[in-house]
């Protein structure tokens, strides 16, 4: 059984929860599924909003998924909750990803 199928068995399960949708996207983010990744960052950070690393794997996966707005919007989401909760290099990292996104047009 892969790590992925492990994760998803725990789905709502006693240990669902924003950890555990972020790590499953980091799984679909590894094996390249950048659409399935979204999908369980996006659960991630609905399921804590205040979870910036959660907004900055969003804005990744989206950005990869050719959705640039919708990357952009989830890293300006992030850099807020970032900055409120005093995680200055992930914003610092999400601000620079923004910054190309706005760039590369």
């Amino acid at each position: 059984m892969t790590v992925l199928e492990n994760l998803l068995h725990l789905l709502d399960g006693p240990r669902d929860g924003a950890l555990l949708r972020h790590a499953i996207g980091l799984e679909h983010m590894k094996a390249g599924d950048k659409a399935a990744a979204a999908l369980r960052f996006r659960e991630a950070v609905i399921r804590d909003p205040e979870f910036s690393a959660g907004w900055k794997m969003l804005g990744k996966a989206l950005a990869e998924a050719d959705q640039p707005q919708a990357a952009l919007d989830a890293y300006t989401r992030g850099i807020a909750v970032a900055e409120a909760r005093g995680d200055i290099q992930a914003a610092r990292e999400m601000k620079v990803f923004a910054r190309r996104l706005a760039n590369s047009d």
